[in-house]
């Protein structure tokens, strides 16, 4: 193949045990927690009526591995949404899944940062207007290291959580998932051919708030994961 200029460095994650996984998407869920929901103004979805849940993506190359975030351009709120990431190892069957087919898909799970440029994804929505540039820019998804799933008990039985500056900003208790893992993997299987290195954001409990620079954040999966980082 005589490429006209050398193709970019493929973004990867980093396992627990010093493995490295390349990052094919990056699929997101919006109001997947109730008190979230709540919190930017729309009604929680009911296990009964819960539609087709809010999906949006990005960019694989938004990944951050080091924990340093700059300040990003054109907004002045920036905000952090703490989310439990599900890491695809395998590559989706043709057709809707399974549940069982959706679990099967699951190589680890990583703690992130959802980063939202609030003002412009607000000035979106008031226009009725895609909000890609609210979520989908550089750096915007920093991500800890990847813990295989076979390493997890009930996932349901554990908390996600956010610091910043030593103080608690978020925490959410993943039994509290409007749509659980393959929930979202069945909703995401309709829409796209799921791939192994695809990651996937799970939602954010209430709690977010704007990020300054110079504010350093931990974020964590129980105690089973630690994501620390800084805005500069």
């Amino acid at each position: 193949m005589n490429d006209v200029f050398p193709p970019l460095p493929v973004p990867r994650v980093v396992t627990t045990d010093g493995r490295t996984i390349p990052v094919h998407r990056i699929h997101c869920i919006g109001r997947n927690l109730a008190d979230h929901a709540r919190e930017m103004g729309a009604t929680p979805a009911s296990p009964e009526a819960r539609g087709r849940p809010v999906l949006f993506q990005k960019p694989a190359d938004a990944i951050v591995t080091d924990g340093r975030v700059p300040y990003p351009s054109a907004t002045h709120e920036l905000h952090h949404e703490v989310e439990l990431v599900v890491v695809l190892g395998a590559d989706a069957p043709a057709g809707e899944l399974t549940r069982g087919q959706a679990e099967a898909l699951v190589f680890g799970y990583a703690i992130g940062l959802d980063l939202t440029r609030r003002d412009l994804q607000a000035e979106c929505k008031a226009k009725s207007l895609p909000w890609d540039i609210g979520k989908g820019f550089d750096h915007s998804a920093p991500v800890s290291t990847v813990i295989p799933a076979t390493e997890i008990g009930d996932l349901q039985a554990l908390a996600i959580s956010l610091e910043v500056n030593g103080e608690p900003r978020q925490h959410g208790e993943l039994r509290d998932w409007i749509w659980d893992v393959p929930d979202v993997l069945i909703e995401l299987s309709r829409l796209y051919v799921l791939r192994r290195g695809d990651l996937v954001f799970t939602g954010t409990p209430a709690g977010v708030a704007a990020l300054q620079r110079g504010d350093r954040f931990v974020a964590r999966f129980g105690t089973l994961l630690t994501l620390e980082g800084e805005i500069t």
